[in-house]
């Protein structure tokens, strides 16, 4: 009687090896599966996948007690794998990172969307949390502002209105199951990160700090797509900065009024009130109006040192500029681009 128990008995084992060991996957497989999911969940993305024999992976998973130790996360399941492999990668909470990339935004709404799109948190959760005040109020863009609190360089607090200088655009490594906390604290460490001693000295040397070097990379960014440029436009803008004359920066008022398809800036637009127009307010806007890219913010870093006052675009439309140090010179470039501009019938 207790040999055949014990025959039955090993008779199992090696049906349950055969099952766990045997190859499960048929095609490499990718599984997202959420936070608060349950093992019915599961089971029916990877029905839906059509890449797992479910026969194994079920019995693997009873076995192994999945069902009550699912945990979230994107999974890629390779072909080939064993039942037995998945079961204990999946139970264990073993996820794959995921790519998360962004570039140029020009708005929280914007950024919501795209990164919402690429982890698990919802494009509303992240809009909520970039504009609580509460939240962000808890975190400081430190200092390489502060030695001296009487020397300008006072440490800022996060707030809805530099919120956008936390976020340098680039591909970073990640996990799909990340909440709007989750990434906004992320995000924050990467920025913290990004400014390292250089660019921290950089910054000093000039007077700024990180999030006013960060807002004059956005007009800079907005102003060019040529990045041999960038240099020559940031030495302008910190000339009039440092003149204290308005920056009178066109991109800033599209932010202002809302409309980045404007091609042309008409008086009624410069009259816009919003503190983000530099024709009516002289300084800085209080936050970036886009996240600009690395090459923008060390083109500020690193700006050329030139007694230019004024730039404006090339009539060739060839997406350069044409650059004086003197207001005259500005008019006769500004002449020559509207000249082609109302050829055109561009209003």
């Amino acid at each position: 009687m207790l040999y055949a128990a014990a025959v039955c008995v090993f008779a199992l084992m090696v049906a349950v090896a055969s099952v766990g060991m045997g190859s499960a996957v048929k095609k490499r497989t990718e599984i997202f599966v959420p936070t608060g999911a349950t093992y019915a969940q599961v089971q029916d993305s990877l029905r839906h996948s059509g890449g797992v024999k479910m026969c194994k992976f079920e019995i693997i998973s009873r076995l192994k007690g999945y069902p009550v130790c699912v945990k979230p996360g994107r999974y890629v399941l390779q072909r080939g794998s064993t039942a037995l492999t998945v079961v204990n990668k999946m139970r264990a909470g073993l996820q794959d990172e995921i790519r998360l990339t962004f570039g140029k935004v020009r708005t929280p709404q914007a950024l919501a969307g795209i990164v919402s799109r690429q982890i698990e948190a919802d494009s509303v959760s992240i809009l909520r949390l970039l504009g609580d005040e509460a939240f962000l109020g808890r975190f400081w863009f430190a200092g390489q502002e502060i030695e001296d609190e009487d020397d300008g360089f006072d440490t800022l607090r996060v707030d809805p209105c530099n919120v956008m200088a936390c976020f340098i655009p680039d591909t970073y490594y990640c996990f799909w199951n990340m909440d709007a906390k989750g990434f906004f604290a992320r995000m924050f460490h990467e920025q913290d990160r990004f400014w390292n001693a250089f660019r921290r000295g950089q910054a000093r040397a000039m007077g700024l700090n990180r999030v006013q070097v960060i807002t004059l990379a956005s007009i800079v960014e907005e102003e060019t797509l040529d990045k041999a440029e960038r240099p020559d436009i940031a030495s302008v803008y910190l000339n009039r900065y440092r003149r204290k004359m308005p920056l009178q920066a066109d991109p800033t008022v599209k932010f202002a009024v809302g409309d980045f398809t404007l091609r042309r800036i008409l008086k009624e637009h410069l009259k816009a009130e919003s503190p983000y127009n530099t024709y009516c307010r002289r300084g800085l806007p209080p936050g970036p109006i886009c996240t600009p890219s690395v090459s923008s913010i060390d083109a500020v870093l690193q700006n050329k040192q030139t007694k230019y006052l004024y730039f404006c675009a090339k009539a060739d439309f060839s997406g350069s500029h044409s650059f004086a140090e003197t207001y005259a010179g500005h008019l006769a470039n500004a002449r020559a681009y509207r000249r082609e501009l109302d050829k055109m019938g561009i209003k």
